[in-house]
């Protein structure tokens, strides 16, 4: 699940998805205590899925981030392609400084 994705749906969804994650976070480590578990990796991704539906309801509880019209598949504006930038000049590398032995250091 990504954040694009998250940032499209509506609170009551956000919230249904964050009780269903919650719920299925509980099962997973039940499942592990039993050692039922097979791929014990589920757990971890499923932390991280609550994280990200948490971060975007508080981004809306505080009114940072985009808000749900800007975060709209069609409101993404694509972006212009830049004109072309004048020619850089590189500067040469410059020589590796090589560790002093013994006899220079004295």
């Amino acid at each position: 699940m990504k954040v694009d994705e998250l940032r499209v749906l509506e609170a009551d969804e956000l919230g249904m998805r964050l009780r269903t994650a919650r719920r299925e976070l509980y099962e997973l480590r039940f499942k592990h205590a039993v050692g039922q578990l097979e791929n014990s990796s589920q757990i971890s991704k499923v932390r991280h899925d609550i994280a990200r539906i948490m971060t975007v309801l508080r981004e809306r509880d505080f009114g940072i981030g985009p808000t749900l019209e800007e975060a709209q598949p069609s409101a993404v504006a694509v972006a212009e392609p830049e004109p072309e930038a004048e020619a850089v000049v590189e500067e040469a590398p410059k020589p590796k400084r090589g560790r002093k032995k013994k006899e220079d250091a004295e």
